[in-house]
This record gives structure tokens, sequence and C-alpha cells, in this order.
């Protein structure tokens, strides 16, 4: 196979705010990989947090493309190649994203059929980034009826969290869930969590900082489910996260791709955790691969693309809140 990558910069819409950071724009790498005279492409979307970055992400794809062999439908000993290979988690992604459309293309299907999966998953929350109480229930209203639930991104660190949900709350009637991105220690959230119970929270997303020793113990206390995202890369993490949380946070850029997820998902299950699916900031391209593995989640955070001033890879549906993949062979992008 041939491989080309490139770094594709995202813009965003407005400026997006979280615990740790705050951005206007965001790089990607884009891989193609060619084969038979067919295309197939994939994105991969860095996490700082991870100490992965688009250059890094390139380099890894530039150095590792022999890796891939001459069989687009080797899934599984690719993916053995390049995990002996530490790290960098983006670019595998699209790498496993772009073996995954070109399969699809090659036999003239779409990727979710290729995998006998239904077409469409749950609703996809839309994000409140973090800002002042009266600032993220000003966006709130602005929502209206194009979403089903919202995420509302918390770990201010001014002791103002449980205003910010209940500033919100004052605006909607839709289902809320929280994103702590590793803020709170776990004093701070066995006081949080029940006030946000009773505001009808849904669950809390990552309250304590990865490998926090007091997981298990929030675990037992909270009122609601605890999903954990930090914690939880690849499959060898599930286990350990059914004993310090009730669900897990799946999303290909930290999982390695689309195959590495589906074995995510079916495991999360079989320890009778629940599975919610995210994204980072990325274009339609890196959704649609998110959107094969929607329909085994019980929650989904595919908003990447929707946050963009204009997205270079369009190919998702946006339907009643739901983001559907395309019915066209592959991801149906491009």
């Amino acid at each position: 196979m041939e491989v080309d990558a490139r770094i594709v910069r995202l813009r965003l819409a407005e400026t997006f705010v979280i615990a740790r950071e705050a951005r206007d724009e965001e790089d990607v790498v884009h891989v193609s990989l060619r084969h038979g005279g067919v295309v197939g492409r994939g994105e991969g979307a860095p996490i700082d947090r991870y100490d992965e970055t688009a250059a890094s992400a390139l380099a890894f794809v530039t150095e590792h493309a022999g890796l891939l062999g001459g069989d687009p439908f080797a899934l599984e000993e690719i993916g053995a190649r390049l995990a002996e290979v530490p790290g960098e988690q983006a670019a595998k992604s699209a790498l496993d994203a772009a073996l995954h459309d070109l399969q699809g293309k090659l036999l003239g299907m779409p990727v979710w059929r290729l995998l006998g999966l239904p077409r469409a998953g749950p609703p996809t929350s839309w994000t409140i980034w973090l800002g002042d109480p009266d600032d993220m229930a000003r966006r709130t209203e602005r929502v209206g009826n194009r979403f089903r639930r919202l995420k509302l991104k918390l770990g201010g660190g001014d002791g103002l969290d449980v205003e910010r949900v209940r500033a919100v709350r004052s605006r909607t009637d839709l289902p809320l869930q929280v994103d702590v991105n590793e803020w709170w220690s776990v004093d701070e959230a066995l006081a949080a969590v029940p006030e946000l119970a009773a505001l009808g929270v849904e669950y809390v997303e990552q309250p304590l900082p990865a490998g926090d020793p007091g997981g298990a113990l929030l675990r037992e206390r909270s009122p609601l489910p605890i999903y954990l995202d930090e914690d939880c890369h690849t499959l060898a993490d599930v286990a350990t996260c059914a004993e310090i949380g009730h669900g897990i946070t799946i999303k290909l850029a930290k999982s390695g791709g689309i195959r590495e997820a589906l074995r995510m998902a079916h495991a999360a299950r079989a320890l009778g955790l629940g599975v919610m699916l995210g994204c980072m900031v990325e274009s339609g391209l890196g959704i649609a691969a998110g959107c094969v593995v929607a329909p085994l989640c019980d929650h989904v955070d595919l908003d990447g693309n929707l946050l963009l001033a204009e997205d270079p890879s369009p190919g998702v549906a946006f339907v009643d809140g739901v983001q559907v993949p395309s019915e066209g062979p592959g991801l149906g992008v491009g």
C-alpha cells in the first residue's frame, strides 16, 4: 500500500475552553492509503494530555508506513505490528480508519455494514465549554432544540462548578452530563456529586485525576455514575476501570482506532460497565470513524465537527440530534 499523510488545521467557530486549556484551532493528521487504484482516508486527532502532536503523529506515520504491508484486510496483523511501537495512538487511529475506509471502498459497502452494525447510534451531546455560570447559561439558551442532550465542561477551580450546572439547568430541561477533566479532589467530588444529582445530571465524567487512589471510594459513594476517560485508553485498561467507575469513555484517538474501540465496548459490557463514545476537535472524517462505534454505546459525544467554523471533510449527516454516517462505501467522506 502507498501511504501519504499531511497535517490539516481545523479552525473553531468559537474559542473552546476546558479545565486544562483554551484553543481556537486544532491540528489533525490526515492519512491516505492507496491500494489497487483505490484510496482509503482516515484522520487522527492528537491529544496534548498524552504528549502527542500533529507533528509527532505525522512522523510516526511516515516512519512506520512499512508496517502496514500489502494486504488492507489483514487488520489483526497490522494492528499487532503497530502496537509494538509505543505511543502515538492518534496516528494509529488515522491508519486504522484509513484501512477500514479502504476496505469498504474495495468491497463497495459502508464500514458500518461491513462490521455488521446498525447505521446510527444514540444522539450526540452538545458541549457547553467552561466559562463563568452566566456565560454558560447564555450559551445554553442559544442551543435551542437542535440537540437532545448537553455536556457541560467543569473544573473551574473556583468553587463555582455546581453554580455553573445550576445556571445551565435554569435555562434548559435537556438531559445533562458533566465532564470535569480530572480537576476535582475526592473531597470536592463527594461534596459536589449529590448536588449535581439533585439538579438532574445523569453522570459525571472523569472527576478525579487519572490514577487517583480515591477512585474506588468515589465509585462506592457517588449517587451518580462515574465515567472514566483519562483513566481508560485501550482494552488493557477496561478491567481496572470496573473497580473505580461505572462506565468508560472511548475515544478513537486514545484507543488507536475502530478495531480496538470495538473490543473495549464489548469488554465493558461483559464487566457491567456503561459505554460512552467521545471525540476530540475533529473534522467529519474523524467523526465518521467514530460513528461506526456509536451504535455499541449508551451515550455519544461526537460534536467535534460541529464546533468548526468550516468542516473540510463533510460527509456525516446531523439528523434530529444524531450523527448519521453516510451510506456510501467506506466511511463515506470524500
